[in-house]
């Protein structure tokens, strides 16, 4: 490895592995969470700097934020002990990795340009077992060079072949923002055909199997409507994180001015969903907060 430094922010189910690959393939790391009890823990684990206020990454050429929204990635660039940006050198890459609204990135690129501090957007889809295999899916956006100067880390982070360049700096926040948009569409149709079976003798488990021979088949059908028949509703995304992506889905839609009712509606669902159930519920319960029903297999 060269003497490339990364700085990471962000340990958390998808950021503690995607921060140990990164270590396992000998970048010097710079680490930070804001629990206090888990950049110690992750330093210790893989023998990385732990930094305990934004000076502490002075030394980072490229800094990975992993966080759950661009206005806390705003926080911790630009207020969290005097902001990361104004301590990182001339030349500096931020490469933020969160699901953040392209609106926010593009706030954030503004503000520290006169920094010499450059900022690419290359958010993540795979959950936490592609976190964990290094094969994540990629939406990035933003200069090419600036790409290219960060491609050593993505290569680490995601599968090359699911990496997608989407276009200019905002871009890949916009492609994720859709991508989750139509899973979370996807889910409450699922979802409701397989109350409305019920209703006719159908069991869940029965509508699932064909569903996923037919033309009907997607992830959603065939990977999260498993946990949701099974019981288990383990996938690892939380509940909270989908319907922000939604909203930040729908906003972009009312900025650009399409018409996309279906937008507000699945906006409206998964809101409610929030509302009733927390954000830290596995997306794969969001049917309890419209429906008394399990879905479960008889």
């Amino acid at each position: 490895m060269d003497n490339t430094t990364v700085g990471f922010i962000g340990l958390g189910r998808m950021g503690w592995p995607m921060a140990h690959n990164l270590a396992a393939a000998g970048f010097d790391l710079i680490v930070y969470d804001a629990d206090p009890t888990v950049g110690p823990r992750f330093a210790e684990e893989h023998a990385s700097a732990v930094a305990t206020s934004a000076v502490d990454f002075a030394p980072a050429d490229i800094l990975v934020t992993m966080l759950p929204n661009g206005q806390i990635v705003q926080d911790c660039l630009l207020e969290w002990t005097g902001g990361v940006a104004s301590f990182l050198h001339d030349g500096a890459i931020v490469v933020d990795m969160s699901s953040s609204s392209p609106t926010d990135t593009l706030e954030l690129a503004a503000k520290i340009a006169d920094r010499g501090v450059h900022v690419v957007d290359a958010p993540v889809s795979g959950g936490v077992p592609r976190a964990t295999s290094g094969e994540l899916s990629l939406m990035v956006g933003g200069d090419p060079a600036d790409i290219a100067r960060v491609a050593p880390v993505l290569d680490v982070l995601g599968d090359p072949a699911r990496r997608f360049v989407t276009g200019r700096l905002g871009a890949g926040h916009a492609m994720k923002a859709m991508n989750n948009y139509v899973a979370a569409a996807t889910y409450v149709a699922t979802a409701e055909a397989l109350i409305i079976g019920e209703e006719y003798g159908l069991s869940p488990a029965a509508e699932i199997e064909v569903i996923n021979t037919s033309t009907g088949r997607s992830f959603v059908s065939e990977v999260v409507f498993d946990e949701v028949v099974s019981g288990r509703h383990s996938t690892g995304f939380l509940l909270g994180l989908l319907a922000k992506d939604v909203k930040i889905a729908r906003a972009l839609a009312d900025a650009a001015h399409v018409d996309a009712p279906m937008s507000a509606l699945v906006d409206e669902r998964w809101s409610h969903a929030l509302a009733t159930l927390g954000g830290e519920r596995d997306h794969s319960e969001a049917h309890f907060a419209w429906w008394d029903a399990t879905l479960t297999a008889p």
